[in-house]
């Protein structure tokens, strides 16, 4: 079997969207916005995808300023998804700003940019994927 680089289980008992996640010991919720028929108790499942492609921009960029020994105080990414059928293009598209405060030239400031692209869910979310969906007990 290939290598599993993440999982998650996603269990509805019922409660509407309302639905509990394990992700190894960690539990989170998901849900819908009232307007989208949920009851907003948890982030909607789009949030959690603009989540991993934040955090791991974040990640990947300490990762880098502490190997160089930058002097970087806060690193802040927001990501925003737009749905294809509203951008020229076609494509689903995230919008990643990434704001770093600390004593910083504009050279270093431009090689984080770059090291922000390199992150491996930027690398999987720029990629075509493949879903391959089972039924249990079929």
């Amino acid at each position: 079997m290939p290598k599993i680089i993440a999982t998650a289980e996603a269990v509805n008992t019922g409660a509407n969207y309302s639905t509990e996640i394990k992700v190894h010991q960690h539990q989170l919720l998901a849900d819908e916005l009232a307007e989208a028929g949920g009851t907003d108790t948890g982030p909607a499942p789009g949030d959690y995808v603009c989540t991993a492609l934040a955090s791991c921009k974040v990640i990947t960029l300490r990762m880098y300023v502490q190997r160089k020994q930058w002097k970087v105080d806060t690193i802040k990414v927001k990501v925003d998804l737009v749905k294809g059928d509203q951008m020229p293009s076609g494509n689903n598209t995230f919008f990643c700003e990434v704001t770093i405060t600390g004593e910083l030239d504009d050279s270093q400031r431009a090689r984080l940019l770059e090291i922000s692209k390199a992150c491996p869910i930027h690398k999987l979310l720029s990629k075509p994927s493949e879903i391959v969906t089972i039924m249990d007990g079929m």
